[in-house]
């Protein structure tokens, strides 16, 4: 009896570690999608200020790359939202599918860890 007790109550203990533990993975992710988001829309703020010509795709790299710097999390906030913002503008823009899969090659070397400065015009300010 005592066999059965002692089993039921490390049962219950590890249940409850392992629950507590995806608690923490949740909420890890959930603050990693939410930088990611406010790390996104930092680029794009970052990209309207600049106003520079030809920073178009290091502005994406950047902000994909600084969003999955912050995990699982950050790096499918970056993925939902350039995929989101690449599907309004090709159908707003008239840009064409060109500059669509350029914005999404610059957009996954970032979330891949790839550096921004690969794209980075000559002559853009340093403050970027």
């Amino acid at each position: 009896m005592r066999l059965c007790v002692w089993l039921m109550l490390l049962s219950v203990v590890l249940c409850v570690s392992a629950d507590r533990f995806g608690l923490r993975r949740a909420g890890q992710f959930v603050r990693g999608a939410a930088g990611g988001t406010w790390d996104m829309y930092r680029a794009y703020r970052d990209m309207r200020e600049a106003n520079y010509k030809g920073a178009d795709k290091y502005f994406h790299a950047r902000g994909n790359y600084d969003a999955a710097r912050r995990g699982p999390g950050g790096a499918w906030a970056a993925k939902v939202i350039s995929d989101a913002r690449e599907r309004w503008q090709s159908s707003v823009s008239g840009r064409g599918a060109e500059d669509t899969r350029a914005d999404q090659e610059a957009n996954e070397w970032g979330r891949r860890g790839g550096n921004p400065n690969r794209y980075r015009p000559k002559g853009l300010p340093r403050k970027y």
